[in-house]
């Protein structure tokens, strides 16, 4: 009877492949920095749930965050939509659908504290993928970014760099929906032609352009009252001397210094912030997560009434993380990226 029960319980283990951190990364990512292992998952216990992941993500975050928050042989940080196949909690019934921060991982079992149940009213027609790019993280932190930070207002000019990533797609529709002139740098002619199909007024390949200061005063003569700032270094000095008086900054990003081996260095921008008496302030979109749900409904009800695109860049396969993940910090993606499990 005994063998009997261990084989029982050895038939219905589920398996879950899980990428961890091989190696902290040092400049730019490797492969050999991932490995793919396999774990046996035990039954969920009482108040447990076992998570199976359908949609997930990868963020610039990622790379700065593995360093900080990660020590080689962890599983690598992230969210993920994941669909609730067995429960022991009452919170969540089987069939469920959850935001997950589960990392890198096909199945998980969890006690539920770091999973939210997708909006229960959340449409057919809209993929799920989305709670993890326009209706998710990324469309909050352009939302919280541009009123709360920037405290935007119509007839302001905006810019937006990294424009054509996950954040900047939407930071750059909210702006125009807000009345907003909207300016964006992109790495591709393809993406530039995206962001006019988008509604910016302005677009520019920061690539190609002679002089990325001519091509920012050329954009906006009379300057900006906001800027978004996702990229960081060269950008970052070039644009703040075009900053009007009392400028706002919202620094969401820096992904030009991720991969970095030793520190950039430039000119120091302490007179032109006091000249100009211009505002930068560093955030995390989890500083207004008592907002969330309103906002979220607000970035679902945009993109049910056709004023939010939410373009997405789709890899198939959990065995592709690695590659998508490097993928998205070269810029190979156009808007959110994301996997499918």
């Amino acid at each position: 009877m005994e063998n009997d029960a261990s084989v029982t319980k050895q038939r219905t283990m589920v398996q879950a492949k899980v990428w961890i951190l091989r190696k902290h990364f040092d400049g730019f990512p490797k492969d050999s920095d991932f490995e793919l292992k396999v774990e046996q998952l035990p039954e969920p216990r009482d108040g447990e749930i076992l998570l199976e992941a359908v949609f997930l993500s990868v963020d610039p975050y990622m790379r700065p965050f593995s360093r900080v928050r990660m020590k080689e042989g962890d599983v690598m940080i992230g969210t993920q939509v994941a669909k609730v196949v067995q429960s022991k909690n009452p919170s969540f019934s089987v069939g469920s659908l959850v935001v997950s921060r589960s990392g890198w991982r096909t199945h998980t079992v969890s006690d539920g504290s770091g999973a939210k149940l997708l909006l229960s009213d959340w449409p057919a027609d809209v993929p799920l993928s989305l709670a993890l790019g326009a209706i998710g993280m990324p469309g909050l932190t352009a939302l919280y970014g541009l009123e709360e930070v920037c405290e935007l207002k119509a007839g302001e000019t905006l810019l937006v760099n990294a424009a054509a990533g996950a954040v900047g797609t939407v930071a750059g529709q909210i702006a125009k929906l807000k009345g907003c002139r909207v300016v964006g740098s992109a790495g591709s002619d393809a993406k530039v032609a995206y962001l006019q199909e988008l509604g910016f007024d302005r677009a520019f390949n920061y690539k190609t352009v002679p002089s990325l200061e001519q091509a920012l005063k050329e954009a906006s003569p009379e300057g900006y009252d906001c800027f978004f700032e996702n990229v960081g270094g060269a950008f970052s000095i070039a644009a703040l001397p075009l900053m009007k008086p009392m400028g706002r900054i919202a620094v969401c990003g820096a992904i030009s210094t991720y991969n970095d081996s030793s520190p950039q260095t430039g000119p120091f921008p302490h007179l032109t912030m006091i000249m100009n008496q211009i505002r930068m302030e560093g955030f995390m979109v989890g500083r207004w997560e008592h907002k969330n749900e309103e906002s979220l409904r607000r970035l679902l009800a945009w993109k049910q009434e056709g004023k939010l695109k939410c373009p997405e860049h789709v890899t198939s396969g959990f065995e592709n993380m690695p590659a998508a993940f490097m993928g998205m910090l070269r810029g190979e993606n156009l808007g959110k990226a994301i996997i499918k499990a």
